[in-house]
Order: structure tokens, then sequence, then C-alpha cells
């Protein structure tokens, strides 16, 4: 799949420059759309980035920690424990440190860590796919729809890149490095899940297709990261010889303990135990129902005409997104990306959460877009950037319809 024995390594930052830059340019025009888009509503694009919606959740944590909550006419108790602790505690760090306060301390880490999830991007598919690729990923990813997201005081971002980077770390060995940015990622988001299960499936898939074969290399030195997996370096089942398992199983052990030990916290808080999470979710009519209360949302669209044409739309989306990732399965893309894009899109679709935020719940999952981002890499450079940049148009107005509309994204 790659030629990564033989290819050259420049410094990997001056590698992913173009990428970067590329990135930051879209970025800087959807806050510029956004910016224009608010003053002429009267609106101050700074709060909307920055202390709006569940931005001000995690704002509140990082203030008073936690324990505050909502409880509504109708019953339902929203609790600020729903929200994982990572981003307030950055918030909080940086605030020490700064002059900045919460709200917009949250705002820069969230730019910042988006700088680093497209940077995470590139780094995997120049890995998998090659230069080129790489550039386009990270490109889709920022064209997308709701991607104004990435420049708020909101966790995908930071999740995306934590999640980008331990994926990075599995396709070359480095399972502890690996292990603990998941731990990371599962402090961040609920979806944490998502990188556990690829650090595992790798691990796992990675001694199960060494053991049965002669050691044909020495082992790595101590400290030194293992080759990198067979599932990176080539197609055939054959992998490095004579690597230590210790390595993949420290991994294995340090990735589930961010979202372990926070879940478990909650539990011991709310004094329901190891449920004591979901009792939380629960209180925002959050879970997971197999996508049957989503169903019934894009189903309810058909009632009348006009809102069928949004059902429409909706059922189109849904299709694409499997469309990918069955396109993505065929191309033979490394088996954690196969496993991380398709927990994270399982867990999107398939829950019961508020259904404005799916196609942002899906952002993380940027491996469903390497099937576009090869498909822009094989076409001459004109056309891919008239294509990116007319997308990027686009987004940059979509996001600040959205924002500036009344629900949350």
């Amino acid at each position: 799949m790659t030629d990564l024995a033989t290819r050259p390594a420049p410094p990997l930052l001056r590698r992913a420059a173009p990428a970067l830059l590329g990135y930051a340019a879209v970025r800087a025009l959807g806050v510029v759309v956004l910016t224009l888009w608010s003053a002429a509503r009267d609106k101050s694009a700074l709060t909307l980035l920055s202390a709006r919606w569940d931005a001000l959740w995690y704002t509140r944590v990082a203030e008073l920690g936690y324990g505050y909550e909502v409880r509504l006419p109708n019953g339902d108790v929203h609790s600020n424990l729903a929200f994982f602790p990572l981003l307030p505690w950055l918030e909080r760090g940086v605030s020490a440190v700064t002059p900045l306060s919460y709200a917009h301390a949250g705002l820069a880490v969230g730019t910042l860590a988006s700088l680093g999830a497209a940077w995470g991007i590139f780094a995997v598919v120049d890995l998998v796919y090659g230069r080129r690729a790489g550039v386009c990923a990270v490109l889709l990813w920022a064209v997308l729809p709701v991607g104004i997201v990435q420049s708020m005081a909101y966790t995908e971002a930071l999740f995306t890149a934590l999640a980008a980077w331990s994926l990075y770390a599995v396709l070359t060995g480095r399972w502890v490095t690996a292990g603990a940015l998941a731990a990371l990622a599962g402090l961040t988001r609920p979806v944490g899940l998502a990188v556990v299960a690829a650090v595992w499936t790798a691990a796992i898939t990675s001694y199960v297709r060494q053991r049965p074969h002669a050691p044909t290399t020495a082992p790595s030195p101590a400290g030194a990261p293992d080759p990198a997996p067979s599932f990176v370096r080539n197609r055939s089942p054959e992998a490095s010889g004579g690597t230590p398992w210790w390595p993949r199983a420290l991994g294995m052990l340090l990735a589930p303990l961010g979202a372990a030990g926070y879940v478990l916290w909650v539990g011991e808080r709310t004094g329901k135990g190891p449920l004591g999470y979901l009792d939380v979710q629960a209180g925002w009519r959050n879970g997971f129902d197999g996508g049957y209360a989503f169903a019934r949302f894009v189903a309810d669209k058909f009632t009348s005409f006009p809102s069928a044409l949004a059902g429409v739309g909706l059922i189109a989306g849904v299709a694409a997104v499997v469309w990918l990732y069955v396109i993505c399965v065929r191309q033979g893309q490394p088996l954690p990306l196969l496993v991380y894009a398709g927990v994270v899109t399982a867990l999107a679709l398939c829950a019961s959460s508020y259904f404005g935020s799916k196609p942002r719940l899906l952002m993380p999952a940027f491996p469903l877009l390497l099937p576009l981002a090869l498909a822009l890499a094989r076409a001459r450079t004109p056309r891919s950037a008239a294509v990116l940049g007319g997308v990027a148009a686009v987004s940059a107005v979509y996001g600040a319809f959205w924002l500036n509309g009344s629900g949350p994204p």
C-alpha cells in the first residue's frame, strides 16, 4: 500500500506545510464570512464561536467544576456531567497562564487543536496513500458543510487531533503512544470508544499475524517504535517479526483508561455505579437505540410535502455515508481506519441524540473522505483547486447561516 521502506523521510511538518496552509486559508474564509454575516444581523461572531450552546457548558465546567444542572419543565435534567473533562481542563490551564477568559481560552484550544487535527489527518493519509492524497484529505475535511465547528470552542477538533495521531501511531507501530493518545481521546468525547476499538483491533491483529512466523528482523531497540504493522507496509498477512509483545499490551491497557475512568467517576459521583453516566445522558435524551429514533425522525418528515424534501435529503445523506464506507472497505484501507470510521459512524447514526448535531458527530470520521481525496489527487491540479475552492465558498456561507440560526450545531 505504501513505499515506507524506501520513501525519504523529510521533516513531517515541512511535508505537511501545503496541507496546513490550505487548511488555515479555508478556516479563515469561514470565519471572515461568519463575521460579516453576524455583523449584518447585529450578532457577535466571537460569541457564536466561543460562548454558545455546548461551549457554555464546557466553560461552566472549567469555571465551577461539575455539579451544575438545569431542570426543564418537562422533567428532563441537563447535567454538566454529560461533558467530558479534557477541554475544560485545558481551558482552565490556558486561562491560568494567559489573560484569556475561559471561553476565549476554549476558542484558542479549539483553533490550535484544529491545526493539530489537520496535521494528523495529513500524516495518516500521507503514510497510506501519499502526499497529494494527504493534502486533498485535509482540504476536504476543512470544507465540510459543518466545518465551521472546527473553529469553535467545541471538542470535535480536539478529539479528531487525538484520534488521528493515535491512528498514525498505530500505523507506525508506536503502540504506547497510540494507547496514551486514545486515553486522552476518551477524556474528550464518548466516541473515544472508536479510538480504543481501533487500537485494540490493530494490536490483536498485528500479534496474530506475527505469531505463526519466525522472526525475520532483530528486535526493536528499547524505546524505538516497532516496525510498521503489515496492514500499512503491504497487503500480505506477513507481519514484522521479532517485535516485543509488551508495547502492544501496554498500549491496549492505556487506551480505555480515559473514558473508563471518567465514566466510573460519574457513576461514583451520582451514586448509581457504572451505569450512572447512562442516566446522565438519558437526562439529555441521549442514548443508543440502534437508529430507531433517527428513523422515526426521518419518517416524520414525510407527513407533509415541504418537509418530505428534507426527508429525502436525510435519506440521501445517510446513503452517501454508507456508500463512502463501502468504498473505503473495497479500496483496502488499513483495518484501524476502517474500525475507527465504522464505530464513529455507527455511534453518530444510531444514537438518539439531537438530530441536528449528527453531521457534526460524523466529522471525526475523516477516513470516509479518503475515496474522495484519492479522486481529487488523481485529477489535474487546476480542476481539484476549482472544486475545493467552490465547495469552500459554499461551506463558509452555510456555516455562517447555520451558526446564526436558533438551534445548536
